[in-house]
């Protein structure tokens, strides 16, 4: 049988499990990057739209051309901004890909640029953030009405609005003791969730990063 020790230790590690990640700074930083996606995201496809719209409208003079061959390094330099977020923000370091080719005939270099996989990994990246973003923005509000909820032990009575339905406000007034204790497990259990929520999705966009945007060596997590 295990000893008190033994189960002493065991229920510390799962202390620290659950609650670790509220006190750890990669939680955050994992939250930040989710969150930032979401502008991001909005932007690059702001000019994808407009630079391959605007390219293919024009592509019978050699303007639309000239601008569809800009998409091509606007593309390299976005997954160069994106790399740098992963490599600040995430525990990978990654190094940029390799894999363009030289030439010395007219035109070849930039045949390299669109021969080169890396650009399109990129693309596929940057196209894939997107969903990165929606996640991050549930998780800020998820957090925000976390910590509200748990703010009732100091402020009440408490007013918490979840939004509205059918046009009509949706309101918790917290004012009684048993109110209170409740909102606070719930706001509790809320936070929680969210912080583990934002490590896992933080570990899918190292993978995404890993796979898409370099070559890499792992750096070692930092808290």
């Amino acid at each position: 049988m295990p000893s008190t020790d033994d189960r002493q230790l065991t229920v510390r590690r799962i202390i620290a499990a659950v609650i670790g990640p509220v006190l750890s700074g990669r939680t955050y930083r994992n939250l930040f990057y989710l969150v930032l996606a979401f502008p991001l995201t909005m932007l690059y496809w702001s000019l994808f739209s407009f630079g391959l719209f605007l390219g293919s409208l024009l592509s019978i003079v050699l303007v639309g051309v000239a601008i569809l061959a800009l998409m091509i390094f606007v593309v390299r330099a976005l997954a160069t901004l994106e790399r740098w977020l992963a490599n600040s923000l995430l525990t990978v370091s990654l190094e940029a890909p390799d894999d363009v080719t030289q030439s010395g005939r007219t035109g070849g270099d930039f045949r390299g640029y669109i021969d080169a996989a890396s650009t399109w990994r990129g693309f596929g990246f940057l196209s894939l953030k997107s969903f990165l973003g929606l996640i991050g923005v549930v998780l800020v509000y998820g957090l925000v009405q976390g910590v509200t909820l748990l703010s009732a032990g100091v402020r009440r009575p408490l007013e918490v609005s979840f939004g509205e339905v059918n046009g009509d406000p949706v309101i918790w007034t917290i004012e009684t003791v048993p109110e209170t204790v409740l909102a606070m497990g719930i706001g509790a259990i809320l936070v929680l969730l969210v912080v583990h929520l934002a490590n896992g999705f933080g570990y899918v966009a190292e993978r995404m990063a890993l796979a898409l945007l370099g070559a890499s060596a792992e750096g070692p997590a930092i808290d």
